[in-house]
């Protein structure tokens, strides 16, 4: 069935208040998630927290069997956490590396990522390298398979990238990460809830997502699937009375569920919510879903790249909801602030979120607009006129492609 966008955006009350295209920051979330989360809170605040949770507790179960039909897992594969940051940290910081080891990312990696194999890096005398992109713009297959050896100990790939449309191969890396047997994590922040993610079909070992962007759930929310041969092989970089039992004086027992990365104390009215997200996507269907996004981020880069001044910088041969561009002449803030003052909400991707990827191909700042289903035509029609009605601002002559990005 395609999407009903008029249902979609009378449950959606953001829409009535906003033109939103930051969906790749934090989507509007609909009724239904704002009906989950504040009911819960009100049920705390009536009969306390431990009770509320108590009663609660096919509602939190809950969550883990949505997120379970969301990705084509096993409930007992996943760990409901407080941001995909932590999702993707719990795992990779749950690897052994020793010197010589080789960490391989993709060019388009994402910095907190970055950040954490660095440091990890600097400890152990592993080292990080980035998996070339080909010629289209997206990760490299035959690039991939000629860096790898023996030494190599992790696959670490963002899927779809922070600051542009790209979608990578991740089902060509999970191909090859099985057959070479080097373990595989994926960052699906990007792309959980905005396309169809199956682990089974990708092939990854660990998947690390967030509630708050195209599931639609709320902040402070976040899952990590670690496939069941792989889990009693990670041991979490920190425990606590949840993940695992204290047995006898000297002995503790770790959880066998990939809930063993978990702590025990959490917002459970956000992780209601984020059940709720992801039941609401389902009753979707992402399909439909990611028919409709992909569509219409085409419409808005076609569209753009009719504007003088103005360059779209996506690449890929799969493109996404996320459409990156710059215009001559304004700064980046400047027309972020503009757009803000007349209701319509996007973001900026800075070098600082991407560098290997903003530095080898020479990148400004760019405009991050992201649309999800609830967004219309009309919405595309008046994003459009806006920057159009920019470029006019700056007077005759602003026909020069590239330049300070907005």
């Amino acid at each position: 069935m395609a999407i009903d966008v008029e249902r979609a955006r009378q449950e959606t009350p953001g829409c009535r208040q906003v033109l939103h295209f930051d969906n790749a920051g934090a989507a509007l979330p609909p009724q239904p998630v704002l009906d989950a989360v504040i009911g819960h809170l009100k049920l705390e605040a009536a009969v306390g927290g431990y009770q509320a949770a108590e009663r609660a507790s096919s509602a939190i179960e809950h969550t883990y069997q949505a997120l379970a039909r969301l990705i084509g897992c096993q409930m007992g594969e996943l760990a409901v956490v407080e941001n995909a940051t932590r999702a993707w940290d719990m795992a990779f910081y749950a690897m052994h590396f020793a010197p010589g080891d080789r960490i391989l990312v993709a060019q388009a990696e994402y910095a907190s990522n970055v950040i954490a194999a660095f440091q990890v890096a600097r400890r152990t005398g592993a080292r990080v390298e980035v998996i070339p992109d080909d010629d289209q713009g997206q990760l490299s297959i035959d690039a991939l398979l000629n860096l790898l050896d023996h030494r190599v100990r992790l696959i670490a790939v963002t899927h779809v990238p922070t600051h542009g449309g790209l979608v990578n191969p991740a089902a060509a890396v999970g191909a090859v990460a099985r057959e070479a047997g080097v373990p595989f994590l994926l960052d699906a922040c990007q792309s959980v809830g905005q396309l169809p993610v199956d682990v089974g079909e990708i092939g990854c070992d660990m998947l690390s997502a967030t509630g708050r962007k195209w599931l639609r759930g709320p902040r402070g929310t976040g899952f990590l699937y670690v496939r069941r041969g792989l889990v009693e092989q990670l041991e979490p970089p920190f425990l606590d009375l949840h993940a695992a039992t204290w047995v006898t004086t000297d002995q503790m027992h770790l959880r066998t569920d990939a809930r063993r990365f978990e702590t025990w104390e959490g917002n459970v009215a956000a992780r209601i919510g984020l059940g709720v997200a992801a039941a609401y996507a389902l009753d979707w269907d992402v399909g439909e879903i990611w028919t409709r996004v992909s569509r219409l981020a085409a419409s808005l880069r076609a569209e753009l790249a009719t504007l003088p001044g103005v360059t779209v910088h996506d690449t890929g041969a799969v493109r996404c909801g996320i459409v990156s561009f710059t215009v001559t002449g304004i700064p980046a803030d400047q027309v972020r602030r503009q757009l803000a003052a007349e209701a319509i909400n996007v973001s900026i991707s800075r070098a600082t979120s991407a560098r290997f990827d903003f530095e080898a191909r020479g990148l400004p700042d760019l405009v991050r607009a992201s649309i999800h289903y609830y967004n219309t035509q009309d919405e595309i029609s008046r994003f459009d006129d806006t920057v159009r009605a920019l470029t006019r601002a700056l007077g005759p002559g602003n026909g020069a492609r590239g330049g300070v990005a907005i």
